[in-house]
């Protein structure tokens, strides 16, 4: 497993070894020893897919503490523009985004430390989307940013995105005031 860290304290860009011959692929995508070693001991507790057609973003979500959530994130068919916002108060990188793009080919994951706003954008028709969640979804808890927020000012690299009227009504991050 190869760590890529970023500019972003605890959020992290992982590479599975991917064994291939003629009969396909095979990698691990986790293994808690293996994580423990790296300095993640997490103890997931749900997992989450999501399928969706070409052009489909959907984000920019969180939970507020005490139901933060931590992801392991990868696409596991496809490709998508993965996002995720610093909401970290004190935080050098607090307000700023981060963007990579996940795909089945590449195999890479991210992992999103909890304190992120997170959202993705399916860039080829059947993404799937799979994330390991370190503490249970509670819709209670559950927040959202608008996606095409013009502080933020993310590059979503298109136009006219298919999006949810849920996530049309998320919170202005100039009206946002962040609990971490």
């Amino acid at each position: 497993m190869l760590i890529h860290k970023t500019d972003f304290k605890g959020l992290l860009i992982l590479q599975p070894k991917k064994y291939r011959d003629n009969r396909g692929s095979f990698y691990e995508s986790w293994n808690k020893e293996v994580f423990k070693k790296i300095g993640l001991d997490i103890d997931f507790v749900q997992d989450n897919q999501s399928y969706s057609h070409k052009n489909v973003l959907r984000g920019l979500h969180f939970q507020n503490p005490p139901n933060a959530q931590g992801k392991l994130v990868r696409v596991t068919r496809g490709i998508a523009l993965d996002v995720v916002v610093d909401l970290r108060k004190k935080s050098s990188t607090y307000g700023k985004y981060f963007k990579i793009e996940l795909s089945s080919e590449k195999s890479n994951m991210l992992w999103i430390p909890s304190g992120f706003a997170h959202g993705f954008i399916a860039l080829d028709n059947e993404t799937i989307f799979q994330y390991k969640c370190d503490s249970l979804y509670r819709p209670e808890s559950e927040k959202c940013l608008l996606w095409n927020d013009e502080t933020l000012d993310i590059n979503w690299g298109i136009k006219n995105p298919i999006v949810s009227s849920k996530d049309q009504q998320g919170e202005s991050f100039k009206m946002f005031n962040s609990p971490f």
